[in-house]
């Protein structure tokens, strides 16, 4: 019998809708589905980055329900953007540990874009904290971060679910986890809403061919949570929780199938 297919898992953008990935990851947990590597952008890197560094799901989700987000939000005057991510960044580097990309537990992809080249960057190696910095950067919002001189924001931007990062990390079953699904927008009722709000519609249509690269798809329904509403995340943790659940007779199958067709590929080599 051939071994099972090793689980890549990509992580998309979404702002406060994202956390409906510790929802997916608990479910997997509980069922037994080991994850072999991991991608991100965006939320998807932040969450991402803690759970390839050893973050327990638990202990994620305890974390997303009580940190007072509002205190790590830092406002400056407008240049590059109305946050200076100077206390974010302090949060991502405690929550991951100060790790580089080779001490985290699970190979681990993070995905950026280059403002000014208008080019995807994947980070695979160096400090953790300092590609998702610059993953969650959302133009307009955070000032971007700068990493050996490029000007880096959102991974998002060019690349919502980033799935051919974590399938170039050695997986050969990617489970994509979009939470950037909607039928309709919330109601706009700030500049964030509007900035955030703009992105999104982007990145779907950015991404709508991408999707077809993914073996499985996960699409919790977060009805009309908007990405900039980080008070009562515990609906979009269950929001992935639920959509997890129901898919995991549809996705036990086809990682049963990728089995079978590897053990195949397997034999007629030999």
């Amino acid at each position: 019998m051939a071994k099972r297919p090793r689980i890549g898992l990509a992580l998309g953008s979404g702002g406060a809708r994202g956390f409906a990935h510790l929802g997916v990851l608990q479910v997997l947990q509980e069922e037994g589905i080991d994850i072999d590597a991991v991608s991100g952008s965006s939320m998807g890197a932040l969450l991402g980055a803690v759970f390839a560094t050893g973050a327990p799901v638990k202990f994620m989700e305890r974390l997303a329900a009580n940190l007072p987000w509002t205190q790590w939000v830092d406002v400056t005057v407008p240049r590059l953007g109305l946050v200076s991510g100077t206390r974010i960044h302090r949060l991502i580097r405690l929550l991951t540990k100060e790790k580089t990309f080779e001490e985290a537990d699970l190979p681990l992809a993070i995905v950026a874009t280059d403002l000014e080249l208008g080019e995807r960057v994947v980070f695979t190696s160096g400090p953790i904290h300092e590609a998702v910095r610059a993953s969650i950067a959302i133009p307009g919002i955070f000032v971007p971060h700068r990493i050996d001189g490029r000007m880096l924001v959102d991974g998002g931007v060019i690349d919502r679910v980033p799935i051919e990062a974590v399938r170039d990390l050695g997986a050969d079953f990617v489970i994509a986890v979009d939470v950037g699904l909607f039928d309709r927008l919330p109601p706009v009722k700030n500049t964030f809403d509007v900035i955030v709000q703009t992105i999104d519609i982007m990145e779907r249509e950015v991404f709508r061919f991408r999707i077809l690269h993914a073996d499985f798809v996960i699409r919790p329904q977060l009805n009309l949570m908007s990405s900039t509403s980080f008070t009562g995340i515990e609906p979009a943790i269950e929001a992935g929780r639920i959509a997890m659940r129901q898919a995991l007779p549809q996705l036990k199958k086809a990682i049963e199938e990728k089995r079978e067709l590897m053990e195949h590929d397997s034999q007629e080599i030999v």
